[in-house]
């Protein structure tokens, strides 16, 4: 029989230098790691689109719940506006247009001197036909001197004592804002009581609001 020599080769193979193991294994742990993290962001991900997409569902979803207008309510809700928009603009045409009657008593009131009083006080907004007679009469007052008839809208009448009271009352008239063409109708002697006083009569004109001074 032929011998074998079994322990040679066990002996050769201890003599060698062997692996260390670590160098087997970390780059097995890293390689689970990796796959574990990469695994989580997946998952995370995966989640996160899915509460996106159903938050687009559910707004989807009261989207078509909301119901379509009508046509014609919208149109009658258009008209509706547009029929506002335009009362609001006459309004504020009108109320750009209309005469301050506070202001312009007040100033008579500040301008009155202590030895005049009234007896009677017409005042009338002017209108437009009367603003246009107004014009043409302004320019043909400076030849004639007086006021054509029917355009007075402010007229005074009432008593002093002088003819020279008249006079002063009529300069102070005559700086109030809002009247224009003051003039003296009627300024004649009466007595009261027996004592001498003068009976007058002043008519102006209201100026428009907005005109020019």
């Amino acid at each position: 029989m032929r011998a074998i020599n079994l322990l040679g080769r066990d002996d050769a193979r201890r003599g060698r230098p062997q692996r260390p193991q670590w160098l087997v294994l970390v780059p097995v742990v890293l390689a689970v790691l990796l796959t574990a993290v990469m695994s989580a962001m997946f998952l995370s991900a995966s989640g996160k689109a899915k509460d996106k997409q159903s938050q687009l569902s559910a707004l989807q979803a009261e989207l078509a719940a909301i119901p379509t207008p009508d046509a014609s309510r919208v149109k009658t809700q258009t008209a509706l506006a547009a029929d506002k928009q335009a009362r609001v603009t006459a309004l504020s045409g009108a109320l750009s247009r209309r005469v301050a009657w506070d202001r312009v008593f007040r100033e008579l009131s500040l301008v009155l001197p202590d030895d005049v009083w009234l007896l009677n006080l017409t005042a009338e907004a002017p209108t437009l036909a009367t603003v246009n007679t107004a014009t043409l009469s302004a320019s043909s007052s400076s030849t004639t001197g007086s006021l054509a008839a029917g355009e007075q809208g402010f007229t005074i009448e009432g008593y002093t004592y002088s003819h020279d009271a008249v006079a002063r009352l009529l300069t102070r008239l005559s700086v109030i804002p809002d009247l224009e063409q003051v003039q003296l109708q009627t300024s004649e002697q009466a007595k009261v009581n027996g004592r001498p006083i003068v009976h007058f009569k002043i008519a102006a004109n209201v100026r428009a609001p907005g005109a020019s001074s």
